[in-house]
């Protein structure tokens, strides 16, 4: 019987793009607060010819994968990740991809070592200790289980050292850090103006105790000349509340890329 739908939904799909001239995109309900990151991405990525993401905050990988899988990104991913078990596996990920390197480090506003929370839920996991007090709904999967010790570093001495190594010319910043997006762009500020673009979780209602507030975000990189480009979901939502959503914002200082050829 899937099989069956899976051909009948294929055929209806064709029939609409020889009738109009347009897709029949079908998603699962599950993915569709995804569509409008996918989408804006994949214009951005095109427009703007980047050459590099700087994937800060990778977790276990999603984020990169869905570039390689949902933008159509075939160029240079650094990807950073503290937590050693999800560094491992984001490793696995990229293995056989030249094109994408990982590092097992936290970037923030300093170097050194720290302790780094991880959280019952790891994508929670962050620098910075949870705060409850402003929404109570991620008390269960927003919580210490343990810290491990991490190297933490500034983008700024990666940016050089990638740049040495690839050549690239037009980067993007990718923010995840649970809490401590503007901490890194703030350790890297002699820089920000080599990137074409950044995207930011922003923090609507905070659940980490130094998370920035989303509009004293925002100003921060309108300061360092970044514009707004979109706002995009980067969860399903927590109805009636809007606790984080994401930014993307770009330079003005680089242009469209010119047309091949």
């Amino acid at each position: 019987m899937k099989r069956l739908m899976r051909s009948a939904v294929a055929g209806l799909s064709r029939l609409v793009e020889r009738g109009s001239g347009s897709r029949l995109l079908l998603v699962r309900d599950s993915d569709l607060h995804a569509l409008p990151e996918r989408m804006h991405l994949r214009r951005f990525v095109e427009h703007f010819a980047i050459d590099c993401i700087f994937d800060v905050g990778a977790n276990r990988g999603q984020y990169a994968t869905m570039l390689r899988q949902q933008v159509g990104y075939e160029g240079l991913i650094v990807s950073f990740e503290p937590i050693p078990e999800c560094a491992d596996h984001v490793r696995a990920l990229a293995k056989g991809d030249p094109l994408w390197q990982v590092e097992e480090v936290a970037l923030a506003d300093r170097v050194g070592m720290d302790s780094f929370n991880i959280m019952a839920s790891h994508q929670f996991s962050s620098l910075a200790s949870p705060d409850h007090s402003g929404v109570d709904i991620f008390q269960e999967t927003n919580r210490v289980v343990r810290s491990v010790t991490v190297k933490v570093d500034l983008l700024t001495n990666y940016y050089r050292i990638y740049r040495e190594r690839f050549g690239f010319t037009r980067p993007f910043l990718k923010l995840d850090t649970q809490g401590g997006d503007v901490k890194v762009v703030a350790g890297a500020a002699d820089i920000m103006s080599a990137f074409v673009g950044l995207q930011s979780e922003l923090s609507v209602i905070k659940i980490y105790d130094s998370a920035t507030p989303y509009d004293e975000a925002i100003r921060f990189y309108e300061s360092l000349g970044f514009r707004l480009s979109a706002f995009v979901p980067n969860n399903y939502g927590h109805f009636p509340s809007l606790v984080e959503i994401d930014c993307i914002m770009y330079n003005p200082g680089f242009t469209a890329s010119p047309p091949a050829g």
